[in-house]
């Protein structure tokens, strides 16, 4: 027997969904749509149940957490799902965890290791129970919890599926542009004798063995790498996996960060007729978007790589700029910088970012001309916790700088203050005229550098020791307000001027 009871709380994830459109965070998606009830007997005993449960039209994804009582007692109960076509339609079982797996998730591009991805067909399907022990005299009830996920939703939900990995604020370090077997990443065979796809495992495991704290799995307008995100998750426990795309065109690339939804690329094309209605698209998936590599060639040598709309792009649409990619810090030619500090001074809060753009997770070092290896450069960020929400969120409100060696001994905060009011990277701060403008700085890991400090795009050169002589030092400058609105931030450079750190902004006035 089971019993089906609506969850009370549905008004509320309407709210949440309304303020997600609104680009409002909310993670408080924990009521399940359905809660089913049920009770076994010594009876059912080497038997199969069917629970059936409908799924309404425009769902999704379908996420089950399913308990149930007398395993003291030796009771177990095995797991499957099935679709409305049952056993004789072409998917059918959609799955079978045995008694592995108490929470799992079917989506139609990702599902938990042993279920099957795939459209979620609306009508009536089943919680297949099957029940290879339960005593005479033993009676189990259980409870099975189900959450529809919808387009449009944000990757993080439901929020009992992406716990965070670290609770705590704190500064987290990551790479946010990669490549493996779903697109064109490649590295030697086992045997060392050819060149293959490279299984996204060892990208992962590489990731970690450099001591990430996350990495965002961008493949060329992609996301099946999803499915395997879904497999790797639950080992790689101190490593947040995100699932991202390349948006890959004619006319430029971006990374879309924290998102597996449906995004038509096809710019230039009747239904994506320029970059605006595509960004108009990814605006409503929760994500970041970041235009990649902007200062390249868009021709032969790299075709569609650099950033050339033919139409006017509405900026107030992308969220963020890789400044820095792989080793292109050291290039005037290449690097991001100029351009994205170009969209500072034109009045966008763009955050600046770095990826690797790594195209063999067995790269040990950078090669001269070629590729990078996973983490160089590190985007560093200041996020509330370590969980995809949080992670997007803070890249989105720009308490980012980046690393661009990648070294994990290092370590670099921006903090400017105004009578008590503190701003760090990302934030804006009121500075009337007259009022000075306190700025600290925190380098860890950079004896013999010095710190550079930009104001709307120029070095400028405040009173103050700006050169760091040992291996933990604050620094620290003051600044007059004007009253006008200004950008202020900070790089680090080696003593041979090569560019360790990039700061992101403090908004003054704005």
């Amino acid at each position: 027997m089971n019993e089906h009871s609506r969850c009370p709380y549905r008004f509320l994830g309407l709210v949440a969904l309304w303020l997600a459109v609104l680009g409002v965070a909310c993670a408080t998606d924990t009521a399940p749509d359905l809660v089913l009830h049920g009770q076994l007997t010594g009876s059912d005993i080497h038997t199969y149940r069917e629970v059936p449960f409908d799924v309404p039209v425009g769902v999704n994804r379908i996420t089950v957490q399913f308990e149930y009582s007398g395993r003291e007692e030796h009771t177990a109960i095995d797991l499957g799902l099935e679709d409305p076509q049952g056993f004789h339609g072409p998917q059918g079982l959609r799955g079978w965890t045995g008694g592995s797996k108490r929470l799992f998730t079917v989506g139609t591009v990702d599902a938990t290791p042993s279920f099957s991805p795939g459209p979620i067909e609306p009508g009536r399907w089943h919680l297949l129970l099957g029940i290879p022990n339960i005593r005479p005299a033993s009676t189990s009830d259980y409870t099975a919890k189900i959450w529809f996920g919808h387009p449009g939703d944000p990757a993080w939900l439901p929020a009992v599926l992406n716990p965070p990995l670290r609770a705590g604020a704190g500064w987290y370090r990551g790479d946010l542009h990669m490549h493996g077997a779903h697109s064109d990443g490649s590295c030697k065979s086992m045997s060392g004798d050819a060149r293959v796809p490279c299984p996204l495992s060892l990208t992962v495991e590489d990731a970690a063995r450099r001591g990430l704290d996350f990495i965002a799995l961008s493949d060329h307008n992609a996301v099946s790498q999803a499915n395997d995100i879904r497999e790797l998750q639950p080992y790689y426990d101190r490593l947040l996996l995100i699932p991202s795309r390349e948006v890959t065109t004619f006319q430029g690339h971006g990374n879309l960060l924290g998102s597996s939804e449906p995004l038509d690329f096809r710019l230039g094309s009747k239904g994506v007729p320029d970059w605006n209605a595509l960004l108009t698209q990814a605006e409503t998936l929760h994500g970041v978007f970041s235009i990649n590599h902007p200062i390249r060639p868009n021709d032969e040598r790299c075709m569609g790589c650099g950033w050339t709309p033919t139409q006017p792009v509405d900026m107030h649409r992308v969220q963020a700029i890789e400044a820095v990619n792989g080793m292109d810090s050291l290039s005037p030619i290449f690097s991001g910088i100029a351009f994205w500090q170009e969209q500072l001074n034109k009045g966008f809060h763009l955050t600046g970012i770095g990826g690797s753009d790594s195209h063999d997770a067995r790269l040990p070092l950078p090669t001269p001309g070629g590729s990078t290896p996973i983490g160089i450069p590190t985007t560093v960020v200041h996020a509330s916790e370590l969980s995809m929400q949080a992670i997007v969120e803070a890249i989105r409100a720009g308490h980012v700088y980046i690393d661009t060696q990648g070294k994990p001994d290092r370590s670099f905060d921006f903090v400017a203050a105004v009578d008590g009011h503190v701003a760090e990277m990302g934030d804006v701060l009121r500075a009337p005229r007259g009022s000075t403008v306190q700025v600290t700085m925190h380098a860890k890991g950079m004896a013999g550098a010095h710190a550079e400090i930009i104001v709307d795009g120029k070095v400028v050169q405040p009173k103050g020791d700006l050169a760091i002589h040992g291996a933990d030092q604050a620094l620290s400058f003051a600044w007059s307000g004007d009253g006008k609105r200004h950008w202020l931030r900070a790089n680090v450079r080696a003593a041979d001027g090569t560019l360790l750190i990039v700061g992101n902004p403090v908004y003054l006035n704005d």
